[in-house]
């Protein structure tokens, strides 16, 4: 078979005026009766840009210009912006970026799911900076800067940019991306580090190092003196997953607390936990206000991670039967009940995405309420067997707007539910990514 040949990229730098903006943050124009996405241009802008891609239905760009500005237009932050692809939308207003998702959420609604929230939530809202608890950070060493670089790729390209903090990080990691690159630099095995995941508590901080190799005993002894100079548990993982094995302190562990709640949880660097303290606590009391709880409830909720939510519903009800795929979770889960003294969850592991029929949890299951968290592909396999059960409320929180208008228009136009409130969170400021809530009703 022939190769496809790539389409020659124009050298000209055209003007063009932006019409609005994609889901991934880019302005979008029409030349000549084509399409362009082009990064960094905003709607009602005039500007000059460069082609950086030709494909056949559409082009994209990146501004070289703005030769008319946006009202909305600010100065990013951070010095990295352009280079970076950790962030998109730094140079919109931080109140523009929230309606931005709020429409992105209402159009998916409309064109995916065919329905519309009566009505719309406010936007939950937080801190725009020194938000982010947890990340995955990229390393790579490269020979042409003869240095170690750490963090996040580069927009349009599978580099690392050549970064030295990080304003969107929480700032005990994001202020020391220079100091972890130096470190690294100094090991036996400085170009066999694949990435470093971060997980932030509220009284410790962990770094997983993937190290590709095994390390020497010097190579130990660097890595546990920076965790102890820097304040951070060190963790290394020279495999898959499982294979997470704490390197420094002798004995440590990550919380988070609920304080309105009076729950705290323990988890393992490695778990899923959400990246915003602050918006994960908003989004739990509306999930709970929305749920509409009362000592009588018997609550499903499906994909329970290690109980971010099922600790609060439990508090407020009479049961609640909770569900996740991961077996390591579900242990965490027990033991935050176990450690906040509740005794009203019964946790079951199972895989959520493919049938549940015939499960005896689910034979067994009288709920009048269902709480459902998915991960991006959403809770599909889920909806027949809960429309089965007929609850009258369905609390869904979604990290993909794609998949909830899917499955909101599976609940509303197959099932009968009626979608009352539907809003979004920002959960990841300066981002695209749209965290999201709904609330379904039985007609």
């Amino acid at each position: 078979m022939p190769r496809r040949r790539k389409k020659k990229i124009p050298t000209e730098t055209p003007e063009v005026e932006i019409e609005s903006l994609s889901h991934d943050g880019r302005g979008i124009a029409r030349l000549e009766g084509k399409t362009v996405f082009i990064d960094g241009a905003l709607p009602d802008e005039h500007v000059r840009f460069r082609y950086i891609r030709c494909r056949s239905k559409f082009d994209e760009g990146e501004v070289l210009e703005v030769l008319k500005a946006s009202a909305y237009r600010v100065m990013p932050e951070c010095e990295f912006f352009r280079r970076c692809g950790g962030c998109s939308l730094q140079h919109l207003q931080s109140a523009e970026q929230i309606k931005f998702k709020q429409c992105t959420l209402l159009e998916n609604f409309r064109h995916i799911g065919k329905v519309t929230p009566q009505t719309v939530l406010p936007p939950l809202s937080g801190p725009s900076w020194g938000y982010r608890q947890k990340a995955r950070l990229g390393v790579r060493f490269v020979r042409k800067k003869n240095r170690v670089l750490v963090g996040f790729r580069e927009k349009h390209s599978a580099f690392l940019a050549e970064m030295h903090h990080c304003r969107i990080l929480h700032p005990q990691i994001g202020e020391h991306l220079h100091d972890l690159s130096e470190m690294i630099g100094q090991l036996s095995c400085y170009d066999k580090i694949a990435q470093i995941e971060v997980a932030i508590g509220e009284a410790a901080a962990a770094l997983i190092f993937r190290n590709l190799v095994a390390l020497t005993k010097d190579d130990r002894k660097t890595i546990s003196e920076f965790g102890k100079n820097f304040g951070f548990q060190i963790y290394l993982q020279p495999k898959g997953p499982d294979t997470v094995s704490l390197l420094w302190p002798e004995k440590a562990e990550l919380t988070y607390a609920l304080p309105g709640e009076g729950i705290k949880f323990t988890f393992q660097p490695n778990d899923f936990t959400q990246v915003n303290s602050e918006i994960n606590r908003k989004m739990i009391r509306q999930a709970l206000a929305l749920l509409d709880l009362n000592t009588e409830d018997e609550v499903l909720e499906l994909f329970c991670g290690l109980g971010n939510f099922t600790l609060p519903i439990a508090k407020r009800v009479k049961k609640v039967t909770a569900v996740e795929g991961d077996a390591g979770l579900i242990q965490r889960a027990r033991a935050n009940a176990g450690r906040n003294r509740i005794e009203n969850v019964e946790f079951h592991v199972a895989n959520l995405m493919e049938s549940v029929e015939g499960v005896p949890w689910l034979r067994r299951q009288q709920c009048n309420k269902v709480f459902l968290d998915p991960p991006r592909s959403g809770a599909l396999e889920m909806l027949p067997p809960v429309a089965a059960l007929k609850p009258g409320r369905i609390v869904y929180v979604s990290c993909n707007p794609a998949t909830l208008a899917r499955d909101a228009g599976i609940l509303v136009n197959e099932y009968g539910y009626r979608l009352q409130k539907a809003g979004v969170m920002d959960m990841f400021p300066h981002t695209t990514h749209v965290e999201s809530i709904a609330l379904f009703v039985k007609e």
